[in-house]
């Protein structure tokens, strides 16, 4: 076992973790230890909430089958640690694919569910947890409950957005989306300043399926908070279905011994991609691949921000605060002498999650990610949390490694409902650090 064998994304903590097969597990039900375990997917989650450091990780990716897929009406069952990727392997041929996913397809099924993980497209179809019809939940207890909306809600909800804290998931009924192709047909609009994209975005949301936005966080003056809003339809069946990429064309073998993502290389980025991109609207018809997960194609991309690693800050806040507060959190980042290379802009529509803590909600989002340096990193964040929670918005958990309990409880105001609902032998490193350092 190695220290990269359960790493965050952000590589902030490394260290060697001890794990067990889910099969150990189960034969260890019955005399398990209270807090002792924390399921474990593929490591995508930036922060904490993956780790238990001081007991066992399970390995849920070992148990990674598709069991079942109609290509009549898009229903798959599968086990939990199957990734998104593999789901797609299986349902693109039919012309299915996932009506929710993320910015990487490398996220297993049942950790896209324990963190009710959202996509571009949040205004028309809300979170990934709103396609699980069912799943099979192991307790500690022995217990294997199937929770639906209508069998065992309360735990239904509580998993959805649950971080992994009320069972272990075995497996997932899924309901996918049908398609006419997996290819985008791609409107890059590029904008000059966050002004035109609020004056953009409105109209855009409602007239595509997805939606997101690049921002140059470096930016100033008049051209602050300028970049490209990505808008994006599935493609007409008469695209020709694409071949799946079979591994990666790059990777980063090892971590530099410093961060290459700093503020002069940034800069020189910023300016090339957003200049690349002509004045106006363009559209293209792209590869799903590079619509919907870039960054794929580049193994270990995270190890470019150096041995220390990344924080990754993404809040949400209301929409009518949206382009005061997005401009503040920006140029407190540039105050601070930080450059964030992956800063995405996009709105959460209306769609009710059926989550108990699930971290979208109506407004805008905005990502911000760092190269670790240290305190003067970390006092950033909580200057960022400060703005965000100030403005009546919320933290995103399962990209946080500091947040304090107060900024997690005024995040999540439900979240003794899930303590409640929690798994005695399961917690992580950072439910201990918010909730469980909460009083009672």
């Amino acid at each position: 076992m190695t220290v990269e064998d359960h790493e965050s994304w952000g590589r902030l903590d490394n260290r060697v973790r001890p794990a067990i097969l889910p099969d150990d597990y189960e034969d260890r039900l019955g005399n398990l230890e209270a807090n002792g375990y924390l399921p474990f997917g593929n490591g995508r989650s930036y922060g904490d909430s993956c780790h238990n450091d001081q007991g066992m990780l399970i390995e849920s990716r070992r148990h990674a089958r598709i069991l079942a897929f109609d290509p009549g009406t898009g229903m798959m069952t599968c086990e939990a640690g199957v990734t998104l990727r593999e789901v797609l392997e299986r349902a693109i041929e039919h012309r299915f694919f996932l009506p929710v996913t993320p910015g990487t397809a490398f996220v297993t099924v049942g950790g896209a569910l324990a963190n009710d993980v959202h996509g571009k497209n949040h205004h028309a179809r809300g979170t990934f947890g709103n396609h699980v019809t069912s799943f099979t939940l192991l307790r500690s207890s022995g217990e294997r409950l199937t929770c639906s909306p209508a069998e065992n809600p309360d735990l239904y909800a509580a998993t959805i957005g649950g971080m992994g804290l009320t069972g272990l998931i075995l497996k997932v009924d899924l309901r996918l989306m049908k398609v006419p192709s997996p290819h985008v047909q791609q409107h890059a609009i590029r904008f000059e300043n966050l002004d035109q994209y609020f004056a953009l975005v409105d109209r855009v949301d409602e007239e595509h399926e997805y939606s997101v936005a690049w921002i140059d966080q470096l930016a100033t003056g008049s051209r602050t908070g300028r970049g490209i809003l990505l808008a994006g339809d599935h493609a007409d069946g008469s695209c020709e279905l694409p071949d799946i990429p079979k591994g990666m064309k790059l990777s980063v073998p090892l971590a530099p011994p410093f961060n290459l993502l700093n503020r002069a290389t940034l800069k020189a980025f910023n300016e090339y991609y957003f200049r690349k991109v002509q004045p106006g609207e363009t559209v293209s018809t792209v590869p799903w691949t590079s619509y919907f997960y870039p960054l794929d194609a580049i193994g270990a991309w995270n190890r470019l921000y150096g041995p220390r690693g990344l924080y990754q800050h993404q809040s949400v806040y209301p929409s009518e605060r949206a382009p005061e507060i997005t401009a503040k959190l920006m140029e407190t980042a540039r105050r601070a002498g930080h450059a964030s290379f992956l800063t995405v802009l996009k709105r959460f529509g209306d769609i009710s999650s059926r989550g108990l803590l699930s971290f979208p909600r109506p407004g805008f989002t905005l990502t911000l990610d760092f190269a670790n340096q240290g305190e003067r990193t970390v006092k950033l964040l909580d200057a960022l949390d400060r703005i965000v929670i100030e403005a009546g918005g919320a933290v995103n958990p399962y990209k946080d490694a500091r947040m304090s309990p107060q900024v997690f409880e005024k995040s999540f105001v439900s979240w003794r409902r899930l303590e409640a609902l929690r798994d005695p032998a399961l917690v992580s490193n950072f439910w201990k650090r918010t909730a469980l350092a909460l009083p009672e």
